[in-house]
């Protein structure tokens, strides 16, 4: 007796999912300059572990808690001055009160989880971008995260140029010719205090994602996300197989 079309469909689709269980009780970060496209790569894998049956808990930064919730109005209030510094402290404040009230009991339960955003983001803005020193961010970020790493920091990396495009409404795939200065130019999407800085500071960032990859591949991926979400969204699951899933 043969199989049915149907039941030989789900048993294909099931083994395809069959990887995501080793990713149960993992803690990843997806990250990347805004308008790199990891959000929409997170929601992705998010979907696809809960459809393969594995318990996860998505958290973002800042934010995750309510909390976190009330620090990020601030950080992103455009009304908001303070000084670079502050800023980091707020952002780790937010971070300590994720990681012991949300992702060290996830972790503990075996809930594969996923966080848009980590320490890597505040050594790349607060850090690269803003100026203050690597060791202080370090140090300040041993106490807020107890010394919690990810299992893997996912960097989803596009030019300046692209993602400010993206961030503006501007499809980020490279078709033929440049883009118009006017599509550079007006309001972003992003209109926050955090997201109104200039190309040099965007540049360090990136710089910074770029760096911190190379230092530590052990614990980065480094995705170009230039091309379209489906042929990212590829890149994304055969980066996490080769770094998960045992070889036979």
């Amino acid at each position: 007796m043969t199989d049915s079309p149907d039941r030989s469909s789900a048993s294909d689709a099931a083994a395809k999912q069959a990887w995501l269980a080793n990713l149960a009780g993992k803690f990843l970060v997806f990250e990347g300059p805004d308008g790199s496209g990891k959000s929409t790569q997170l929601k992705r894998l998010v979907e696809a572990a809960m459809a393969a049956g594995l318990g996860v808990t998505q958290v973002r930064e800042p934010g995750g808690t309510p909390v976190g919730e009330q620090i990020r109005s601030v950080l992103l209030d455009p009304s908001s001055t303070m000084t670079l510094r502050a800023e980091m402290l707020l952002y780790m404040a937010s971070r300590a009160q994720l990681v012991e009230t949300v992702v060290t009991p996830a972790l503990r339960r075996g809930d594969l989880v996923i966080a848009d955003r980590f320490l890597t983001s505040t050594f790349a803005y607060q850090g690269a971008g803003g100026g203050l020193p690597e060791q202080d961010i370090r140090d300040v970020g041993r106490v807020a995260t107890f010394g919690l790493r990810p299992d893997l920091v996912l960097i989803y990396f596009v030019d300046v140029e692209t993602a400010t495009l993206r961030t503006r409404g501007v499809s980020g795939v490279r078709k033929k010719g440049k883009p118009t200065p006017a599509a550079l130019q007006g309001p972003s999407l992003f209109d926050d205090r955090i997201e109104q800085r200039d190309h040099d500071f965007r540049a360090r960032v990136h710089e910074s994602y770029q760096a911190q990859a190379k230092a530590d591949p052990v614990h980065h991926a480094l995705l170009d996300a230039s091309s379209s979400a489906d042929e990212v969204w590829q890149l994304t699951v055969r980066t996490l197989r080769e770094r998960f899933v045992p070889r036979a």
